[in-house]
């Protein structure tokens, strides 16, 4: 399989992970809807830099698990529980607080927001499975390998991939700013649906293995 092949892998592979709203693409939007689009690019190139790592070790974590199934029935059940408290969370929880002001004191610098997503990305580990089951999948059926120039050129597609979602968000909410779906409180509920359904999804698959 060409790198050419393996790169737009990575990239829709990556762009679709993330096409739901979550943490790292709402941030985004807000820091670009509150401080200005600069920072919000600023912001996802910090995030991209921790997916390309993250999806390298989440492809050598790959190698190793496409011997061991059992290890990836116990994967599921862990994300199966985890999917399960964020939902708990942004329905619950998050739904319930109120909006808060951003005062001009309070916007940071461009450095900080590049910190700032490499902060929230490594704090966001989810798309390491996420990953790591894509490229089991992708190698079972020869579209890639597990060799250094394969990994890397995936790992590259992986990262743009993010980064031209995150700038989708960023110029998205951009235009949409004055709608009632940009408070917090609905970007929460968003969040929330879209991870009960992956936890619905995910319990449906454990039965059916079962």
């Amino acid at each position: 399989m060409s790198i050419t092949v393996i790169f737009f892998l990575g990239f829709f592979v990556a762009l679709i992970g993330i096409i739901p709203p979550g943490l790292l693409n709402m941030t985004a939007a807000r820091i670009s809807l509150k401080e200005d689009a600069g920072r919000g690019i600023t912001f996802s190139s910090g995030v991209c830099i921790i997916v390309f790592v993250q999806t390298y070790l989440a492809a050598i974590f790959a190698r190793y698990l496409s011997n061991r199934s059992d290890i990836v029935e116990i994967l599921q059940r862990v994300a199966f529980v985890i999917f399960v408290l964020i939902t708990i969370y942004f329905l619950v929880i998050a739904s319930k607080q109120k909006e808060k002001k951003i005062e001009g004191d309070d916007i940071r610098s461009k450095k900080s927001r590049m910190f700032h997503g490499m902060l929230l990305s490594a704090l966001n580990v989810f798309p390491i499975p996420y990953q790591a089951y894509m490229t089991i999948t992708l190698a079972s059926f020869g579209w890639m390998n597990f060799e250094k120039t394969s990994i890397i050129t995936y790992v590259t597609g992986a990262a743009m991939g993010t980064f031209v979602m995150l700038y989708f968000y960023i110029f998205f909410f951009d235009k949409i700013k004055d709608k009632k779906f940009t408070s917090q409180k609905s970007m929460n509920f968003s969040i929330g649906i879209i991870t009960g359904l992956v936890s619905l999804i995910t319990f449906i698959n454990i039965l059916r293995e079962l």
